[in-house]
């Protein structure tokens, strides 16, 4: 099986538009086989969105949307916080839709084809992501341990992780090198908040 963080050049291109709407603000989503969540927007992600967006502060001034995909979290964040985000994937085919949605919804934003932070030169106050928990633990921990060395000071570390992948015994392993808690949960998932 084909996984939407690897890159098969193979597979047959079929765009399709996803419309969302979030309080007031309406996007489009161009998305395509071959990237996470490609018919629908995924309900993981939204409710870390919508959770950031309830209890997240908002005095912040440089975001990363890592693992991005065709870029749902970080046009939605950049669009409603009016703020400039950066996005990162490994997935070409992402990282181009994500260009694409960008001017689509009119944001302030740049996607980075990277393996994780190999490309990802700055530090920032938020790097928010939907791990691609599938990729294995190893990969799961190196986008959030790694993520808080990306950080300004005072900067947080968002994430949403299911509970059936792992969510309490990844909260354990960060407790021991940051500050770690959780936020919120609905529906087998939870958003986490670190911060160094």
């Amino acid at each position: 099986m084909e996984h939407y963080f690897t890159n098969n050049e193979n597979l047959k291109s079929e765009i399709r538009c996803i419309n969302f709407s979030l309080d007031a603000y309406n996007f489009v989503f161009k998305s395509d086989n071959g990237v996470f969540s490609k018919n629908k927007i995924d309900y993981a992600s939204l409710f870390l969105v919508k959770t950031f967006l309830e209890f997240g502060k908002k005095d912040i001034h440089s975001v990363l949307d890592i693992g991005c995909g065709y870029g749902f979290i970080g046009i939605t964040l950049s669009k409603i916080l009016n703020i400039h985000v950066d996005m990162a994937d490994i997935n070409k085919r992402a990282v181009h839709l994500c260009e694409m949605n960008i001017l689509e919804n009119k944001v302030d934003a740049k996607v980075i084809l990277s393996n994780i932070y190999d490309n990802v030169l700055d530090k920032y106050d938020l790097i928010i992501t939907n791990p691609p928990t599938h990729a294995g633990k190893e990969v799961l921990m190196t986008f959030l341990k790694d993520g808080l060395a990306k950080l300004n000071k005072d900067g947080e570390l968002w994430f949403v992780i299911s509970k059936d992948k792992g969510a309490k015994s990844v909260k354990k392993e960060l407790e021991k090198i940051c500050k770690c808690e959780k936020i919120a949960q609905s529906k087998g998932f939870w958003v986490i908040f670190a911060k160094n």
